[in-house]
């Protein structure tokens, strides 16, 4: 289990990355484009992931890992349970979604080759 305060401080912790709020909900941005949002009323996160990446990450348990609902779902946007995600799980899915929102040079920088 990850708290939202625990989550938040990973979140913060990748690099450039800065909390603001959209619709009245925290997120999480890297050059001002969202790559995850707070859903504290459900102790989730959101991660805005490739289709690929939402497949591979579902594919290992979709009870802590699944696709939100509905359009935004179809898209790439995928959930993570708070309640039941491990630490090195969680870090894995934002840390692909900051790769998949973060211009390349910036990925480049700071993650190499290491895409």
């Amino acid at each position: 289990m990850i708290t939202i305060e625990t989550a938040r401080k990973l979140l913060l912790s990748l690099p450039e990355t800065e909390e603001r709020s959209h619709f009245e909900r925290p997120d999480f941005r890297v050059k001002n484009k969202i790559f995850a949002s707070l859903h504290q009323d459900k102790n989730y996160i959101m991660a805005k992931l490739t289709t690929v990446d939402q497949s591979v990450f579902c594919a290992f348990d979709d009870t802590i890992i699944f696709p939100v609902p509905g359009g935004w779902g179809r898209q790439g946007c995928t959930f993570l349970n708070l309640k039941k995600i491990k630490k090195a799980m969680f870090m894995d899915a934002v840390t692909t979604a900051w790769k998949t929102t973060a211009p390349k040079k910036l990925v480049q920088q700071y993650f190499g080759d290491e895409i």
